[in-house]
């Protein structure tokens, strides 16, 4: 959908123009069109303006592409669960993923950024203060965001990068067996297995993010009251 601009001289339109709104109408199109319709040209199109007049508010695609990332994680909300730094990280883990999922092309451009914008650092801030608060030496907050890793922002790369229905085609799934039945039967058996039609039906991705996650922070729990070794520490 076309962003009209609100002024008719090419003076107002460039007195309406403001990087916040280049970001917007990039992240509107790639919502609709994917991340593979962005494109100076096109944004500007969306804007109704010149493409040139764009550079005065992103340098370039990457930048644009920085500042869609940016303001997708912007839309996540910092929950806090109060004293309970489990229940504040899991609230904001599971926000974050509803953030995703309307924005299903952020998660492979958040992974390429090179580095956090203002957003970023707000909700990565948000993050290591909730473990610190909670309890946690540095040590183990710095191993906690490791441990996270991009589920932190609710995401686990492997859920978008299953475009499938969940179904694997007959013939498929005859090669499968007949290539790797004798070397790999425990893979085959759960490929087969986690089917719409095998034995564990197919995956719910809500469900096994959520279970995941629990998990994790299960984990984190008994580092921080010190039942498990950190990484830098013996295991004997």
């Amino acid at each position: 959908m076309k962003i009209s601009p609100l002024g008719e001289s090419g003076a107002t339109r460039r007195v309406q123009l403001t990087r916040q709104r280049v970001v917007a109408a990039a992240v509107e199109l790639a919502d609709g069109d994917g991340v593979e319709s962005i494109s100076m040209r096109k944004v500007a199109q969306e804007l109704g303006v010149e493409a040139m007049s764009l550079y005065t508010h992103v340098r370039s695609k990457d930048d644009l592409l920085d500042g869609m990332a940016d303001a997708v994680i912007s839309e996540i909300p910092l929950s806090s669960g109060g004293d309970d730094w489990k229940k504040s990280l899991r609230q904001m883990a599971l926000a974050a993923r509803e953030v995703m999922l309307r924005h299903p092309w952020a998660p492979r451009i958040v992974e390429t950024r090179t580095a956090p914008g203002p957003a970023a650092l707000g909700y990565i801030n948000a993050v290591i203060g909730t473990l610190r608060e909670g309890g946690f030496t540095i040590g183990q907050a710095h191993q906690a965001i490791h441990i996270f890793g991009s589920r932190a922002l609710g995401f686990a790369q492997a859920l978008f990068d299953d475009s499938g229905d969940g179904d694997l085609d007959p013939e498929i799934a005859a090669q499968l067996q007949s290539q790797l039945g004798a070397t790999h039967p425990y893979v085959v058996e759960m490929a087969l297995a986690v089917t719409h039609s095998g034995a564990l039906g197919a995956c719910d991705d809500a469900a096994e993010f959520a279970f995941a996650l629990d998990f994790i922070l299960d984990g984190l729990d008994r580092l921080r009251s010190g039942d498990i070794p950190s990484g830098g520490e013996s295991r004997r």
